[in-house]
């Protein structure tokens, strides 16, 4: 599932509004970011960056990525315990499955779990203030 966005975050003017600098270095991952579909962690945004500029460095991306979750314009996953990874903040809420053979994140949503949520939690006695799915599963071999 892609976001549900009409459009793209703007993080330069994100940042630019925070009083950070934009760099070259800084516009590339910037740009990665904006038109990314996947959860990238650092290593892979390094990667698709250096593609472009061979100069970009490591920590650039690594410092870019904390001023981003920062400000509250991307989060950070950290799924069944492996790198880092990140998503744009912006959209509607969604949940993930995560393939663990390949470690594709599949987003999805589901009103009958929010629903459900909704109602464990008033149970219990508590209003929902911040949650987070994630389902871990295998591809079901399909028959022939």
């Amino acid at each position: 599932m892609k976001h549900a966005l009409n459009h793209k975050p703007d993080y330069e003017k994100e940042l630019r509004k925070a009083g950070v600098r934009i760099t070259r270095p800084r516009r590339i991952i910037l740009d990665i970011l904006t038109s990314t579909e996947d959860h990238p962690d650092a290593m892979k945004i390094f990667h698709r960056a250096i593609e472009i500029d061979n100069s970009i460095s490591l920590s650039t991306v690594y410092r870019t990525m904390n001023l981003l979750e920062e400000l509250g314009a991307i989060h950070r996953h950290a799924f069944n315990g492996g790198p880092s990874r990140f998503e744009q903040a912006h959209g509607e809420h969604h949940d993930h499955l995560i393939d663990i053979d390949t470690g594709a994140v599949i987003e999805f949503k589901s009103d009958k779990i929010e629903k459900l949520q909704l109602e464990i939690a008033k149970s219990l006695g508590y209003d929902i203030v911040h949650h987070r799915l994630e389902l871990y599963g295998r591809k079901l071999d399909r028959p022939s």
